[in-house]
């Protein structure tokens, strides 16, 4: 049901209302500002000309649009021959459909039950799927977004196994009492034939089978089915006459059966690492018994015991021995052998060794008819994190290159970027430098799941998605038009030496594991230029070059502490350039002390990094290259602290970097430190808050270590920063599943740090740097032109802007220095600062400046190509620039949009109350530019800018883990992505205009096949290879024949996939139809339980009065006196 919106009615409202309605702002340039009740943006003060906005509610809707990567937590896997297609359950009741690169569809069960089974209807453009709940279910693939048209639950018995024959509709459904029963496709509906466990087995045999394990239909007989029991009873049961034509007892339990193609033999696995072989002629005893991989003995007795088969499949070809293909059996005596696939070739066997547990494997064969040579081409293998296709043509078996996305979780991902509309000449660069890395010794054949139909939508800008990943890897991927490919993997552990083994107490690192897992990553698209943080407290500045280069890899050392009574404040006056704050660093020194805590023996660990940087030549390969490495170091035996927020400027030459210490700025092209202070001294004497020295305590160094801060708040901080480590205890790289505590204790660090009178902080003068911006701006209240500038973002709300003073002329910028100074602005907002922005006073985004990109080893080096050329975005005349620019800044609490040089609040929006924001960016929409923000209570919102009017605020992802908060971001044109699952990243759009264009970008599933004709049987085989008469399934379950089934065994539920617009002609004579034949589901299936009461209650009142009548003869001749 469409929901009402008040959003419009609210837009006309806002606009409606007076711009200055609320008030003025603060004459203190603190950022004061009134707000409207009920949290709608209020103006608190008069902008000089009213910006007209083009974005209104009607642009924005949210819907998912495509899932990326590895089906998280797998459990079945279902193949159609002829649509050549390929489905994959999992543990999470969701379904993936694959087909050629493009035609990848995420469905989910409601229910959220673990898929047991999924089957095909082979070139019907359907799928059965089974689910732990009992549920079995018709999704129809003949639309885009696959929906279910049919549910059956069952009630009183559980699923096991499923078999749907070829070009059969009706469906054999086994369960755990041992029964089987026969579901109509069509309808939906459970016929009334069951093969009861009681009737199959032979009356003489004293114990239950066990649950039905395997279902088949005889290939030679479609009147014949092959069921298998788990306790090792096998019984062939003829349909026809619904009674069992023979049984075969094994003693081992059996795991799966497998028939030979002419319907003579068939093969079952079992639990002792036994294949056996029987003849229907003799079902008494196997004619063959192997154990693949068990030892011979030497007195001819039976092979020793191995570990259960678990699947097995026996597939047969024209010019060649059959294949025997199966999972598990391998020997008890060779416990760390990896799982295998074992391939039987007639004498030769092959053991294919894999990197992760089977969960399930299909042979893919050239006939979908099972009484046909099976001629099978291919193994697909589904393994617990990876998905292989085993090429059978060729004697070495190779595997296909598969061209999913699926080694996105090759290593877990620790922070993601993406990038929509980048520069159009960057995915073929980068996809150039990144084929020469591909492994070699794939299958020279085409990836046979190959079905379905790819377009390329309207949508053609180019977008990029960045992952960082716990191994210290960065992998570059082409995310247009809703497909993902990789293009380039960068290793940034490679600048540094190797942990040998055994000297993992001698070391200066802060984490015990993943040292060199990235924790923030920050690019420019235009000039190349990549930055990335890692967890052991570096920073290491990337540059893009198509020429292999072997150099030395210059490197610093950045000194951060924050104890307020160790600091000595600057005056005022005294403004930088500051000292180097490295050029008194000692040099690396051994190492001594364990992983966490300072030496007790010796000196304690001072002005060390946590990691060695290579000191000899590296060779770099084409690509990104190494240009600098910056590390914090210990100080005075405390370990360096994380990286909380990072921002590189290449037109600048600077990168700049904060933790809960303080800030550092450092000028990547001098390759010297400018600025590097505690947070405190970035105030000077306009610090806001009258903070209480902290006493010494200098024994805290050697007592506590890191455990220190699990009580302050720079835990908080760093998580606040969407740290993807825990700073608590280890430090260890963690992924929490419970974000409960979480944002109890992030709230309580927040009504800690800011109290109503915001004039005192007294648990702890630390305040992390969480946000870092450089642009071209007005950094003084009177300035009349703009300047370069850094605006840095404090966990405590506190804006601070540092004027950057830059060489005049670019002839000058290798060699006169830097300087920063702070300007004496600052503003302050509620809760830490996330993001910032500039609009000129048309209310246009400013780009930030850059340095258009050339390459830095290119052979043709001479004066004119070394010269640099700058985009500055800054007009020569103010005129054309306008007099004054928007600043946008946003907290986990407020936004605030600033006029400058003025430093007017002129709008604020109290965006929540009781929770907080863990993601936003200003973003680009329709040639417009808006707000987006993502909030730890699952809601996500975009403001209008510059009136910060909510266009958007819908509750919409529910914040189960600080994966989703830690990986969620936001781009241009409407998108978004979080890592849904640690190996999955779903994409979603926030636009409009997406959402209806999307079902033309998504893949067609069903495409219009033939049938292949099966082949003439000759006229021998037709007399004597079969049965002669036809067999009529209609006929044998239909309701005349078979009856009804009871309908307390399970209960039809109508699907909401019939049509797939039903939706949006809720208003329409489809949608009124639908809802019509649902509703007479429905009351039939009322009207069925009333019947079935009444027929109960019937045969009850009939007991009743028989044994009235009983009780009435028994005592009708005797006298009152024989009572």
């Amino acid at each position: 049901m469409k929901k009402f919106n008040f959003r419009k009615v609210l837009d006309g409202l806002t606009a409606a209302s007076p711009v200055g309605s609320s008030g003025g702002g603060s004459g203190s340039g603190a950022g004061g500002g009134s707000v409207h009740p009920g949290g709608t943006a209020g103006a608190a003060g008069t902008p000089r000309e009213e910006i007209q906005e083009t974005l209104t509610s009607d642009y924005f809707q949210i819907c998912k649009t495509v899932r990326h990567g590895f089906p998280y937590l797998p459990t079945a896997l279902a193949f159609d021959p002829v649509q050549k297609i390929l489905a994959i359950g999992t543990r999470t009741g969701a379904i993936r459909i694959l087909g050629r690169p493009g035609v990848d569809c995420y469905c989910q069960h409601e229910s959220g039950a673990a898929v047991l089974q999924l089957q095909f209807l082979i070139n019907e453009g359907a799928l059965v799927s089974a689910c732990a709940d009992d549920a079995l279910h018709l999704w129809n693939l003949r639309q885009k977004r696959p929906a279910i048209l049919h549910s059956l639950k069952f009630n009183r018995e559980r699923i096991t196994y499923c078999h749907l024959p070829f070009q059969s509709k009706w469906l054999y459904v086994g369960t755990e009492r041992g029964n089987t029963h026969i579901v109509n496709i069509e309808s939906f509906i459970l016929s009334g034939y069951v093969i009861m466990w009681n009737k199959a087995i032979e009356l003489s045999t004293k114990t239950h089978p066990g649950p039905v394990v395997h279902l088949s239909d005889s290939p030679r007989d479609e009147g014949k089915l092959l069921i298998g029991y788990e306790n090792g009873t096998i019984v062939f049961w003829d349909l026809r006459s619904k009674r069992a034509d023979l049984r075969a007892y094994y003693d081992e339990a059996i795991h799966s059966v497998a028939w030979h193609h002419e319907g003579k033999q068939f093969m079952c696995s079992h639990s002792d690492g036994s294949l056996t072989l029987w003849n229907l002629k003799s079902p008494n005893r196997p004619f063959q018994t192997t154990i693949p991989h068990g030892k011979v003995q030497r007195d001819g007795k039976k092979p020793e015991s191995c570990k259960p088969i678990l699947k097995v499949e026996y597939k047969t070809c024209k010019n060649s021995e059959p294949f025997v293909i199966f999972s598990g059996g391998l020997s008890y005596d060779k416990p760390c052998r990896r799982p295998s696939l074992t391939i039987m070739h007639g004498k030769a066997i092959t053991v294919l060794e894999m990197d992760h547990p089977i969960v399930d494997f299909l042979t893919l064969c050239e006939t979908p008819y099972p009484n046909e040579f099976q001629e099978p081409y291919a193994v697909v293998v589904l393994l617990e994190k990876d998905l292989i296709v085993v090429d059978l043509t060729q004697s070495n078996f190779p595997i296909f290159e598969n061209p999913y996305p699926i080694d996105i979780h090759e290593s877990p991902v620790t922070c993601t970027e993406y990038f929509a509309d980048c520069p159009p000449d960057l995915i073929p660069v980068l996809y150039s430098v990144g084929a020469k890395h591909k492994k070699q010794g794939y299958s020279n054949k085409e990836w046979p799941i190959n079905g379905g139909a790819w377009n390329l939508g309207a949508q053609t800008y180019p977008e990029i998605i960045i992952t960082g990943h716990a191994d210290g890897s960065v992998k570059f991927w082409d995310a247009s038009a809703i497909t993902l490919q990789m293009l380039y993997k960068l290793k940034t552990s490679k600048v540094f030496e190797k942990q040998k083994v055994g000297e993992g107490k001698a070391t200066a690192e802060i984490v015990e594991e993943d040292p060199f897992a990235v924790q923030m990553m920050y690019w420019c698209p235009e000039s190349r230029i990549f930055c990335v943080a890692g967890v052991s407290a570096y920073v290491i500045v990337y540059r893009f070059s198509k020429h292999e280069v072997n150099t030395e890899i210059a490197s610093l050392e950045v000194r951060l502490q924050c104890e307020v009574e160790d600091i000595i404040t600057p005056e005022p006056e005294t403004n930088p350039p500051f000292t180097d704050a490295s050029s008194q660093l000692p040099s690396l020194k051994s190492l001594s002390g364990s992983t966490n805590t300072v030496a007790c023996e010796g000196t304690m660990k001072d002005s060390i990094p946590c990691l060695s940087v290579k000191a000899r030549p590296v060779r770099m390969p084409p690509g990104y290259q190494a240009d600098l490495i910056i590390q914090l170091v210990w100080v005075d035996g405390e370990p360096p602290q994380q990286i909380t927020s990072l921002a590189v400027n290449s037109a600048y030459g600077l990168v700049a970097f904060g933790n809960c210490n303080g800030l550092a700025v450092v000028d990547f092209m001098q390759k010297t430190v400018l600025l590097s202070m505690g947070t405190l001294d970035l105030y000077g004497s306009s610090d806001p808050y009258q903070r209480q020295p902290r006493s010494p305590r200098k024994s805290r160094q050697f007592a506590a270590g890191l455990t220190e801060l699990n009580d302050s708040a720079v835990s908080l901080e760093l998580e606040r920063c969407k740290s993807p480590t825990s700073v608590k205890g280890s430090r260890k790289l963690s992924l929490p599943t419970d974000l409960k505590t979480d944002l109890e204790n992030r709230e309580n660090s927040f009504s800690r740090s800011r109290s109503s009178s915001v004039s005192s902080i007294d648990r702890d003068s630390k305040e992390a740097i969480t946000a870092l911006y450089f642009m071209e701006s007005f950094a003084r209240k009177n300035d009349s032109a703009v300047s370069s500038c850094l605006w840095v973002g404090t966990g405590l709300g506190m804006v601070i802007i540092l004027s950057l003073n830059l060489p005049a002329s670019d002839d000058l910028r290798q060699s006169d220095p830097v300087m920063v100074s702070p300007s004496g602005t600052i503003l302050t907002l509620k809760g830490a600062v996330l993001t910032f922005a500039c609009l000129d006073c048309m209310g246009t985004l400013t780009h930030r400046p850059y340095e258009v990109w050339r390459d830095p080893h290119s052979a043709d080096d001479g004066d004119k190509t070394r010269k640099r050329k700058l985009v500055m975005h800054s007009p020569s005349s103010s005129q054309d620039m306008g007099d004054h620019q928007f600043a946008v800044i946003c907290s986990e609490k407020q936004a605030k949009v600033f006029s400058l040089p003025s430093q007017t609040c002129l709008y604020v929006h109290n965006i929540t109350e009781t929770s907080f924001l863990l993601r936003a960016d200003v973003v680009t929409l329709c040639n417009s530019v808006c707000l987006a923000c993502f909030c730890a209570n699952g809601h996500i919102m975009t403001l209008s800018l510059p009136s910060l009017r909510p266009l958007l605020d819908i509750n919409y992802l529910p914040v189960t883990d600080m994966r989703i908060a830690r990986t969620f971001c936001f781009t241009n044109e409407g998108q978004a992505l979080y890592l849904s699952s640690p190996t999955e990243i779903q994409r979603l759009t926030y636009s409009q205009e997406m959402c209806d264009n999307l079902q033309d970008m998504l893949g067609d599933l069903f495409t219009p096949v033939e049938t292949p004709e099966a082949q003439n049987r000759g006229f021998l085989k037709g007399l004597f290879g079969g049965s002669g008469q036809a067999f009529d399934r209609e006929e044998l379950f239909g309701e005349a024949t078979a009856g009804k089934a009871s309908r307390s065994l399970a209960q039809h539920i109508p699907g909401s996939g019939g049509i797939e617009g039903v939706r949006g002609a809720a208003g329409g004579v489809i949608g009124d139809l639908t809802r019509a034949r649902i509703a007479l589901d429905e009351r039939g299936q009322k009207l069925g339980e009333l019947d079935e009461r009444t027929a109960s209650m019937m045969a009850s009142a009939e007991a009743f009065s028989k044994h009235a009548h009983e009780v009435m003869l028994k005592y009708k001749d005797k006298k009152w006196y024989q009572f």
